[in-house]
């Protein structure tokens, strides 16, 4: 079985979930690995997605891929959001499989990896999943849910969990149970590509305002109104109001990048990319999981 640190010299497609940018964050620092190892690496993405991988690497190959589609009311009512966009998202994962037999023979692909795109695969040609969810956390009535991730999971060829062995980061939603196709990779972030002991601990707090801007907003709301004796850095979009008396950085994420390494304590929503995050930047945490997302509270909790 392949594992990030043994694949030289390969031409490796690779396509990350759309639902926020969480996911390309935490492939910032496997693709800076693959490439470091003198393979080739095409990313299929959004242009929304190119934007930022294009801040951190040159030597890549970006090819336009629609993102599935989904849609947050933001009233917490996950389950609801995904069960209304269903027929669409199953009609663009049954469409994506041709999409990337297609990727392949144009671009003589070795390793196509999928970061929790179930569609994102080939029977050609080797294909890894990747999450940190090996069980999803869901009521004990939408255990079906569960069940058909388990089966999407096993038409890969392999499973990449981004948690340690003992899913220290995870905990209960990276247990495998002995697994065959399942490794665990261990923690990936983008700041991976940083010397973080260059960087002095000058900013006091920073709120992290990121996933959909109708939870970031809120996220906002919430947290400056808890901290009103206290401004604090805010790094969110551009679309998301913050009070006056608090700064804003809503530039590139080089930049956003360089205030989080400054950071002495981070506020932000409990995802897990930004989870593996701060487990390497060794700073402060507070988390407000999104309301109704039941992984957020889990992990929050955990």
């Amino acid at each position: 079985m392949m594992l990030p640190n043994e694949i030289r010299e390969k031409r490796i497609l690779i396509s990350v979930l759309n639902w926020g940018m969480g996911h390309v964050s935490r492939s910032i620092g496997l693709i800076d690995q693959l490439l470091g190892q003198n393979n080739s690496v095409f990313i299929a993405c959004s242009i929304e997605q190119e934007e930022i991988y294009r801040q951190y690497f040159d030597a890549v190959v970006c090819i336009r891929h629609d993102g599935y589609p989904f849609e947050f009311e933001g009233k917490g009512r996950f389950g609801w959001d995904l069960t209304k966009s269903f027929s669409s998202l199953r009609k663009r994962l049954l469409k994506e499989r041709s999409e990337v037999d297609l990727m392949a023979k144009e671009h003589q692909i070795d390793l196509v990896i999928s970061d929790h795109r179930y569609g994102f695969r080939s029977d050609k040609v080797h294909s890894v999943f990747i999450t940190h969810q090996f069980n999803l956390s869901v009521k004990w009535y939408q255990l079906s849910v569960n069940s058909i991730h388990k089966k999407l999971m096993q038409n890969f060829h392999s499973i990449w969990i981004m948690d340690f062995v003992d899913s220290k980061l995870a905990g209960r939603l990276s247990v495998s149970g002995g697994e065959k196709k399942v490794e665990y990779i261990g923690p990936y972030s983008r700041f991976m590509l940083y010397d973080i002991e260059k960087y002095d601990k000058t900013i006091p707090t920073v709120l992290i305002a990121s996933g959909p801007q109708i939870y970031a907003q809120q996220l906002v709301d919430e947290v400056i109104e808890n901290q009103k004796s206290e401004s604090v850095v805010v790094i969110c979009e551009l679309g998301i109001k913050v009070p006056e008396n608090n700064r804003k950085i809503a530039g590139s994420w080089r930049e956003q990048d360089k205030v989080i390494l400054s950071a002495q304590r981070i506020i932000s929503r409990s995802g897990y990319s930004t989870i593996m995050d701060v487990d390497l930047l060794k700073c402060a945490v507070e988390f407000f999981p999104t309301k109704g997302q039941s992984e957020q509270i889990y992990l929050a909790n955990y």
